[in-house]
């Protein structure tokens, strides 16, 4: 587990490595991002001119790039699009931990630690990691930390 002070998603992203980072980036939904209207402002923030899954995995290197250099207007874009298309594991997780929701959205001044107890990560992985890609729930383990974090969090990671 790493320690960092006012995380922000492109450093949850770096944190997973390339190769996870490509796989998160597989799991985007076209469908899902034109239901929520994300389709056309990923489009535009990853700087394609087709946003179609083998755009995406072509750009993949150049998107590393960026997050690498932090940026994290497109960090947050991507992590808006991956979480949209798996809102699955996202309802099951929040369920699963007992924070309460409205379809995988909670309110912004929902109290995530009341929810979140000591070892909630470790849990929530081992429930999950069989089930859903492993860098998906690595990295919603994290995204939900940041949400709840007031000050330092400490990154989850496997070994």
């Amino acid at each position: 587990m790493l320690r960092w002070p006012e995380m922000e998603l492109h450093a949850i992203f770096q944190s997973l490595g390339q190769e996870r980072f490509r796989d998160l980036l597989s799991q985007i939904s076209m469908g899902r991002l034109k239901a929520y209207q994300l389709f056309e402002p990923l489009k535009v923030r990853t700087h394609l001119g087709k946003l179609n899954a083998e755009a995406l995995k072509k750009a993949a290197p150049r998107l590393w790039d960026r997050l690498v250099t932090g940026d994290e207007a497109l960090a947050a874009e991507l992590a808006q699009s991956i979480l949209v298309s798996k809102m699955d594991v996202v309802i099951e997780v929040l369920e699963f931990l007992g924070v309460p929701h409205r379809d995988g959205f909670f309110e912004k001044d929902t109290p995530l630690a009341d929810h979140l107890s000591e070892g909630w990560q470790q849990r929530v992985y081992d429930a999950f990691h069989t089930k859903h890609a492993p860098s998906l729930v690595v990295f919603y383990i994290n995204h939900l930390a940041k949400e709840a974090a007031e000050g330092d969090m400490t990154l989850f990671d496997i070994a």
